[in-house]
């Protein structure tokens, strides 16, 4: 039998500096944050009216600091991949997201044989996947929708899972040891155990070894009404003293829809970046019911307008046409 090659790490980047916890994310920390000196291709862009949920963002931290298997669960927009984007961005970590749809197979994540020209003549070559090329660098990897992805998918995740990480690639002959500071973490709709309301189709349950295998779970809501409105305030510029009185009406609206979403009412919600792109067509047409159709009302389901048109007519007593 031929002995596995081991692949140590690449030789990248490490954290070379630390920052305050309390002075970036507003939160208490045992000792500073590792960060990074220098901003890569890789680091997402700061959102500097980013509202960092104190909890979740700790769960989140323990995951870069300390290594931690992170999940993030949460209705839709409540913004789970963007918060664990911005606490990179914050910290300059590169971090690459991978959408666990349908379509993302095993060789998406492993790699796979591929032809190529090498001095005229056809060779076949190993094309690396994001996996083994994320796990030899300072990488978060983020895997979104993570409870929608097929089970072959699912159990390639579940080896790097364990506390060493390491990732076998039997058709390579290789074991490919992580880099100190990659880090993996996930999002959700659910917790692994499956839709039990109809509002995700798609998802399923996941296997419960692999979610024990998930360190810290936590558990991301929509934003309060007061952050919202300072949030939209801030990023929805050009707006009159008149919109600008509007827009605790329209979080307002937002919010109904949110809880008509986790009745099983609707099945199309506002999310706080929804609100945001209503305020500034609202900027734009100087009308903020015309904003809203085009924003929203057109995306809904024609058989869910009628609750929507509800929804706006206890807010902004007034009909929207059709």
């Amino acid at each position: 039998m031929t002995k596995a090659m081991i692949i140590e790490p690449h030789n990248f980047e490490t954290p070379d500096k630390t920052i305050s916890a309390e002075k970036t994310f507003g939160i208490k920390w045992h000792g500073d944050l590792p960060a990074f000196a220098s901003k890569t291709e890789h680091v997402p862009d700061i959102d500097p009216n980013y509202h960092f949920e104190p909890d979740t963002t700790r769960a989140i931290l323990a995951g870069f600091v300390h290594n931690r298997r992170v999940l993030v669960q949460g209705y839709h927009g409540t913004g789970k991949s963007t918060h664990i984007e911005q606490i990179a961005a914050r910290l300059n970590w590169p971090c690459v997201r991978v959408n666990l749809d349908s379509h993302i197979s095993r060789t998406d994540l492993i790699g796979r044989d591929v032809i190529t020209l090498k001095e005229g003549k056809q060779i076949t070559q190993f094309q690396e996947g994001i996996l083994p090329w994320a796990l030899g660098r300072p990488i978060a990897l983020v895997f979104d929708e993570y409870d929608a992805g097929r089970p072959d998918v699912m159990f390639v995740i579940q080896r790097v899972l364990e506390a060493q990480g390491k990732l076998t690639l039997l058709d390579q002959n290789r074991v490919i040891t992580p880099h100190p500071y990659f880090r993996i973490f996930a999002t959700a709709n659910t917790i692994g155990l499956g839709d039990s309301t109809g509002l995700y189709h798609g998802t399923q349950p996941i296997n419960q070894g692999q979610m024990d295998r998930w360190n810290i779970v936590a558990n991301l809501g929509y934003l309060e009404k007061d952050i919202e409105l300072k949030i939209v305030n801030a990023r929805a510029g050009n707006l009159s003293a008149k919109q600008k009185e509007q827009l605790g009406t329209m979080i307002a609206m937002a919010n109904l829809t949110r809880e008509g979403f986790m009745n099983g009412d609707i099945s199309t919600v506002m999310s706080p970046r929804t609100v945001i792109n209503w305020a500034e067509n609202t900027a734009i047409f100087d009308d903020v019911h015309a904003a809203f159709r085009l924003t929203f009302y057109n995306k809904c389901d024609e058989t869910e307008r009628p609750v929507i048109a509800e929804y706006y007519q206890r807010c902004f007593n007034k009909e929207l046409h059709k």
